[in-house]
C-alpha cells in the first residue's frame, strides 16, 4: 500500500493510525475506546478528540499532544497529513495521507447523515480508500434517526408512568439521542448514567444544545417515574439498572435492525440509530471518492469487496 502498511503503520514517519497498543506516534481518528488508547508518547488528533481523551483517560494520558485542525495540511518527513470531518462523533476525523501526488484516505468510523452533535462528513477524493465496513451488508439500510427517536416519545405517551431506560454509548450516541429528543420538542429533564456526565458537559461547552439533564444517583434512582433515562448498554442489566422500577428497556443501535439480536438482548424498544455508515452510504462514498483501490476493514469486508469488484473497483480486505 505504498507508504501505509496493512496495520495502518506509516513507516517513514514511524506513526500508526488508531493503534491498539501504546506507540511512539499515534494519529487518532476519534475518542472511542476501540480507536483511542492511552499512554502513547505522541498523539496527533483534532482538538475535540484530544480533549475527550483527557476527560476519559486523564490529562496525562499521552506524553505529548498535537492538535490538527480540520483542513490543516501538516508535513512530516515526506508525508502530508490532513484531517477532514468524519461525521461519526464530535471531533472524529478522516486521515488523508499524501506523498508525491498519491493520496490515501483512511475514513476511520464515519457516517454521512446529518448529526447536530458532530461535524458534518466531508467528501475527499483519493487514489486509495481505506474504509470501515461495520454495516457492510445490503440488509443494513438505516431509517431516519428522527423517526426512530419518535418511538421513545410515542412509547412514553402510551405508557406515561413507565421509565424508559435506553441503552446508548456514553460518547456520541447518548448526546445524539438527547439532541434528537430536543428536536422533537421533549423539554423535560433527561436522566443520565454517571459515565455520561463529563462528556455531556463537554458537549455543552461546545455550544451543542442538550437541554436539562441530571445524573442518576442514590438520591433519585428509587423515585423515578415516567422518565427517559440513558445508560451505556453494559449498564442495562447490572445492579444499577435493577434499582429503576417499572421500566421499559430500549437500545439505540444500528444492530437493532437485526430483530434476533434485539430479542436475544431482551430489548423491548429497539431504536435503529447508528453513528456508522450503512450500506448505501458506504457504496456511495466509495464511488464519490473516485478511489482506484479500496481496502476494507472493521466489519463485513467480503460483501463490500464483491460489490467493489462488480463495479470495476480493485478491492481487498484489510486486517490491521
Amino acid at each position: 500500500m505504498l507508504f501505509l502498511n496493512h496495520n495502518l503503520f506509516i513507516p517513514s514517519i514511524n506513526a500508526y493510525i488508531d493503534p491498539k497498543y501504546p506507540v511512539d506516534k499515534a494519529i487518532i481518528t476519534h475518542a472511542h475506546a476501540d480507536h483511542a488508547k492511552p499512554n502513547h508518547k505522541n498523539v496527533l488528533a483534532t482538538e475535540d478528540t484530544i480533549n475527550i481523551m483527557k476527560i476519559r483517560y486523564g490529562e496525562n494520558c499521552a506524553k505529548k499532544f498535537q492538535i490538527i485542525k480540520y483542513g490543516e495540511r501538516i508535513y512530516i518527513d515526506g508525508i502530508y497529513i490532513t484531517l477532514f470531518p468524519a461525521g461519526h462523533i464530535l471531533g472524529s476525523a478522516q486521515v488523508l495521507l499524501e506523498k508525491k501526488d498519491y493520496k490515501i484516505l483512511v475514513t476511520g468510523d464515519y457516517k454521512t447523515t446529518l448529526d447536530k452533535t458532530s461535524q458534518k462528513f466531508e467528501l475527499v477524493k483519493t487514489n486509495t480508500l481505506v474504509t470501515e465496513a461495520t454495516f457492510g451488508l445490503p440488509i443494513f439500510c438505516h431509517p431516519r434517526p428522527i423517526e426512530e427517536t419518535k418511538k421513545i416519545i410515542n412509547s412514553l405517551k402510551s405508557k406515561p408512568h413507565s421509565n424508559h431506560l435506553i441503552g446508548a454509548y456514553s460518547l456520541g450516541k447518548a448526546q445524539r439521542i438527547i439532541s434528537l429528543l430536543r428536536e422533537l420538542g421533549y423539554s423535560k429533564q433527561i436522566y443520565i448514567h454517571g459515565s455520561m456526565t463529563k462528556i455531556n458537559n463537554y458537549y455543552l461547552s461546545k455550544k451543542i444544545n442538550l437541554g436539562k439533564y441530571i445524573q442518576v444517583d442514590k438520591n433519585n434512582i428509587n423515585s423515578l417515574k415516567g422518565e427517559i433515562i440513558l445508560a451505556p448498554p453494559s449498564a442495562l442489566k447490572d445492579i444499577w439498572s435493577r434499582k429503576i422500577s417499572n421500566k421499559i428497556i430500549g437500545m439505540a443501535s444500528g444492530w437493532m435492525n437485526v430483530k434476533q439480536r434485539a430479542k436475544q438482548k431482551l430489548i423491548e424498544l429497539p431504536i435503529i440509530i447508528s453513528d456508522h455508515a450503512d450500506w448505501n452510504e458506504l457504496t456511495k462514498t466509495i464511488l464519490d471518492t473516485e478511489a482506484e483501490k479500496v481496502l476494507i476493514t472493521h466489519g463485513q469486508e467480503e460483501c463490500l469487496k464483491y460489490w467493489c469488484k462488480k463495479n470495476g473497483i480493485d478491492a481487498e480486505a484489510l486486517n490491521p
